[in-house]
């Protein structure tokens, strides 16, 4: 699984990095499905995904504070 990288967020629009929120999300809830059911074999996955989300909500949030100013 490959990192998303701040510079790839930045360039996308707030209701396309909300969108992909949403997926990491459902993504995130099958990893853990998985986990409990002893199918998971990378652990780390779910970090990523965890990580992943957060930095896509750090910059949804900045680009929201952007548009406040405005």
């Amino acid at each position: 699984m490959k990192k998303i990288t701040i510079k790839d967020i930045r360039k996308k629009s707030l209701s396309e990095i909300e969108k992909q929120i949403s997926q990491n999300r459902n993504k995130l809830v099958s990893l853990r499905q998985d986990l409990y059911s002893s199918q998971v074999k990378n652990i780390r996955q779910i970090r990523q995904v965890r990580k992943d989300i957060a930095r896509l909500l750090t910059i949804a949030n900045e680009k929201k504070l952007e548009k406040e100013k405005e």
